[in-house]
């Protein structure tokens, strides 16, 4: 049993994979586990690198880009820019709703949408470290109910 919460704790850990591959993956495999467990693991293995990306993905990209190797450093410039621009987008047309923007763009459960690159604008903004992991997991809470209920088949009763 220990290994086979260990495989959907690390695919939830995963980027851009996360528990949206993590809880289909699981239930696919039918591992034996109880649904309940399969939610649970998935979302601490989804909120585990959390304030890790928080924390240390701003300082990674600074640090990359004062770097001579020009591939790096050019990579690092490119997500700090971008993310720089998009952000001040956001800011201004979410306004004070920031959080809850962030919210939904970590629970709505689409390629590219999730924990990691929630986190990752949100660092990158450099927004309030504890609203920032409020909105992030309550948005995963919400795409984790999302994706078990779509890994069960429960929306074929209902469409």
């Amino acid at each position: 049993m220990f290994w086979k919460i260990l495989i959907v704790l690390m695919i939830s850990m995963i980027p851009l994979v996360e528990l949206r591959g993590a809880i289909p993956v699981a239930v696919g495999m039918d591992l034996g586990l109880p649904e309940w467990l399969i939610l649970i693991i998935a979302i601490i293995g989804n909120i585990l690198p959390v304030p890790i990306i928080y924390l240390f993905a701003r300082k990674v990209l600074e640090w990359g880009s004062k770097r001579k190797w020009k591939p790096f450093k050019n990579f690092c410039d490119f997500c700090l820019k971008k993310g720089e621009k998009a952000g001040a987008k956001l800011l201004k047309k979410a306004k004070s709703g920031v959080y809850f923007a962030l919210f939904l763009f970590v629970a709505v459960p689409i390629p590219g949408t999730g924990a990691w690159t929630g986190t990752l604008a949100a660092s990158i903004l450099n927004l309030n470290f504890k609203k920032t992991i409020i909105s992030i997991t309550a948005g995963i809470l919400v795409a984790g109910l999302i994706m078990l209920a779509v890994s069960l088949g429960l929306f074929k009763i209902f469409f």
